[in-house]
């Protein structure tokens, strides 16, 4: 599929999650292999289906992914992505969540790992999850 509608680009709507503890640090997980952009690091999070308001897909994505459960007043936007990628354009809303219930799991077989933000800037991540690393930053601190 070429994403191209009437010589436009598709637009996706992704939805991503800054998990933060209580030490301030910010959990990421790697794309498994097989999927696009494999390997690299990112937000958790997901795809908007029809219907679903940006914080159920968050409360749904965060249950199948990492088997915690998130109450929407939890979900508080910081800020968004907006790149163009081959075949498609992703909008991605970044909500930050510092409360929620379990223990975050790799539910799908990803890895997971809980990183400072500035240490953020070390990871290989997609393209369109890097440039919302100053936010986090200016939010959270080192």
């Amino acid at each position: 599929m070429s994403g191209l509608e009437g010589g436009a680009l598709r637009l996706l709507l992704v939805v991503a999650v800054a998990l933060v503890d209580v030490d301030g640090r910010v959990l990421v997980s790697e794309r498994p292999a097989g999927k696009q952009l494999a390997g690299l690091w990112e937000f958790p999070g997901g795809k908007v289906e029809p219907g679903e308001r940006p914080e159920q897909t968050l409360i749904r994505e965060l249950a199948e992914e990492l088997g915690i459960r998130v109450e929407e007043p939890c979900l508080a936007p910081l800020t968004f992505a907006s790149h163009a990628y081959s075949d498609f354009h992703l909008l991605m809303p970044l909500y930050v969540c510092r409360r929620w219930t379990g223990t975050p799991r790799p539910m799908e077989g990803q890895a997971l790992k809980w990183v400072r933000p500035k240490a953020l800037r070390d990871l290989a991540m997609p393209p369109a999850d890097a440039p919302l690393i100053p936010f986090l930053v200016d939010l959270l601190g080192s």
